[in-house]
């Protein structure tokens, strides 16, 4: 039986990977506020389960675990697009709604998310619901915005989602999906100066690795 917590687990573990993080069980007990013990005898079951690989520290989804967290990875993406596109939420809000709501989804009503806001759009934090890796945006054409050159144009085109202190801050400085920015400058401290709809604003090194941004097109993820 897949619990909401084996769940959350392989949802957890399918996260870290798209956004390049090792995933190790420290990871997971930080982002899913539990302690390392508990962790441990979440993976025992996980592993126990055919869901989970360990290779020493580092944690793996199998085929089965990947099924299950992707499936609900889609419920959350499509759960955001509704609160967002049909209720109006505001961008930075909707991923902790979504957490809340995603367990409670029957598939009937998964279907009518799928039949009124379709399979292909992002959600609203620029991300796609194929499981993308840094990889992969690279082969985009994106790249993130710790690496943008002073003097140069961006378009954001999505940010890492789970941090909703980050996701404020963001949106209070104008770097928000689809906004037009540009790198006035990079300090000793590889902070960046830029210029937005909200002035120019300050943005720390760490905060911008979680932004990811374009100088020109970019392709969709191939499905």
């Amino acid at each position: 039986m897949i619990t909401v917590s084996k769940e959350d687990y392989l949802k957890a573990i399918l996260e870290a990977e798209s956004e390049g993080e090792p995933v190790i069980s420290t990871r997971l007990a930080r982002w899913l506020s539990v302690s390392r013990p508990a962790v441990s005898m979440a993976l025992q079951r996980l592993v126990r389960d055919g869901l989970v690989r360990v290779h020493g520290r580092l944690l793996s989804l199998t085929p089965s675990g990947r099924r299950i967290a992707s499936k609900l990875a889609l419920r959350h993406h499509l759960i955001e697009r509704m609160l967002s596109e049909v209720f109006g939420m505001e961008w930075y809000r909707v991923h902790d709604e979504a957490e809340r709501l995603e367990h409670g989804v029957s598939p009937a009503f998964e279907e009518r998310l799928l039949a009124r806001l379709g399979h292909t759009g992002p959600c609203p934090h620029g991300n796609f619901s194929e499981g993308e890796t840094p990889d992969s945006r690279r082969s985009r054409g994106l790249l993130l915005l710790a690496e943008a050159e002073p003097g140069k144009k961006y378009v954001v085109s999505g940010i890492y989602e789970r941090n909703r202190h980050l996701l404020e801050f963001l949106d209070g400085c104008g770097v928000r999906p689809g906004a037009h920015i540009q790198v006035k400058g990079r300090d000793h401290k590889q902070a960046l100066t830029l210029s937005t709809d909200a002035g120019a604003v300050a943005i720390g090194r760490a905060a911008a690795k979680r932004v990811w941004v374009s100088a020109g097109r970019v392709r969709r993820p191939s499905r």
